[in-house]
């Protein structure tokens, strides 16, 4: 089985896609990766939609469909889209870099929008809430 990490985004986003992912791939960098794929390809609610979807999708495939939280997954594609994602003069690599906080420290990113109490509601888990500290960009 290909490493996901030197899958090709072709065999990347496929993989996501029809859950032939190994589970080395279902990870932060897995889940940004194949983010930032669907928002160069698509609206943003579609990228959202396609992404959350697929994770949850994937997760319940992998046997742990307690690791997806449909507000994490589409705050952190918002919050991509808001960091160039969708840029077509912006390379993965390029994103990574210019996104840092992103990579390194999500749950920090997303506490600037959300409190621990409100993310770890399972309202939150299960569908889409709006944040209770500071608004997502639009």
């Amino acid at each position: 089985m290909t490493d996901p990490k030197v899958m090709s985004d072709d065999e990347f986003l496929a993989a996501f896609l029809d859950c032939t992912m190994p589970p080395a791939g279902f990870d932060h960098y897995g889940h940004v990766r194949v983010a930032w794929l669907l928002l160069r390809s698509h609206s943003l609610d579609v990228a959202v939609d396609r992404t959350c979807d697929g994770i949850a999708r994937l997760a319940g495939h992998l046997g742990v469909p307690g690791k997806y939280h449909r507000t994490i997954s589409e705050a952190l594609v918002r919050l991509m889209f808001h960091g160039g994602a969708a840029s077509p003069e912006l390379s993965w690599e390029g994103f990574i870099v210019a996104n840092s906080p992103l990579m390194d420290d999500a749950r920090s990113l997303l506490a600037r929008h959300y409190s621990n109490e409100q993310l770890a509601s399972s309202e939150a888990r299960e569908r889409f809430v709006a944040p209770d500290r500071m608004p997502l960009p639009t």
